[in-house]
């Protein structure tokens, strides 16, 4: 199982940027895939998710945040907008059969948002 993020830089608050993760067939074979991420000394958290039934978003990031499934790249995508530098974190991409999916994990792509 192979998950593979990409996408993540340096950008200024309210800018945007897009994730990417490329995920091999056994990943993206799975119900669910999503974003998680950890900033320095914090705890990793949920930050949005595809599912079988329906997207699914933490509340820090409903309305800024957009997850999409390209079926035909077995690719997930994040598009975030309007950061925030609270949204300064490493990044990773996950797979899984349930929600929230943490089965698999793929390496962080770091995001940093500088106000």
């Amino acid at each position: 199982v192979q998950l593979q993020a990409s996408g993540g830089g340096l950008v200024q608050t309210g800018g945007s940027l897009r994730l990417s993760c490329a995920a091999s067939d056994r990943a993206f074979a799975e119900n669910g895939m999503g974003w998680f991420r950890q900033a320095p000394g914090k705890e990793r958290e949920f930050v949005a998710a595809w599912v079988w039934n329906g997207d699914r978003y933490a509340d820090s990031v409903k309305g800024r945040f957009t997850i999409s499934r390209d079926g035909a790249k077995k690719t997930v995508h994040l598009q975030m907008n309007s950061l925030k530098p609270a949204d300064s974190a490493t990044y990773y991409c996950t797979a899984g059969s349930q929600f929230p999916p943490t089965q698999y994990w793929g390496q962080g792509t770091q995001v940093t948002v500088s106000s």
